[in-house]
């Protein structure tokens, strides 16, 4: 059975850092483009970054872009997203998702491209 759990969420003040990790079992991440949404209150869950199991490409929505870092460690079997100068607007619940690796590599992918998800951990940037 396939799972993606997510962990390192957490509240902390705006300009801290969080490292978010996206470890799988019952399948290999190495084979898998990994995506992180984030779903606000109130919003549509939109894909900030992937990673592609090909080549290390990476792509980030513009609202991370520069603040927000994604890699992957296939030995561990995780994906993770370092977060940082953190702002209120970053506020969400964090998922990962994996679509598959055969499929080219692109940013930006909707919630209905991916095949598994992580049930998710909650990010609060808040003074």
């Amino acid at each position: 059975q396939v799972h993606l759990v997510e962990s390192g969420g957490g509240l902390v003040q705006p300009g801290s850092s969080l490292r978010l990790s996206c470890a799988g079992s019952g399948l290999s991440l190495a084979d898998y483009s990994v995506g992180w949404f984030r779903q606000a209150p109130g919003k549509e869950r939109e894909e900030i970054s992937s990673i592609s199991n090909k080549y290390g490409g990476t792509h980030y929505a513009d609202s991370v872009k520069g603040r927000f870092t994604i890699s992957r460690d296939n030995a561990k079997n995780t994906v993770s997203l370092v977060m940082n100068s953190l702002k209120p607007e970053d506020t969400a619940v964090y998922y990962c998702a994996a679509i598959s690796g055969y499929l080219p590599f692109r940013g930006g992918r909707g919630v209905d491209e991916y095949n598994y998800w992580g049930q998710g951990t909650q990010v609060t940037v808040s003074s």
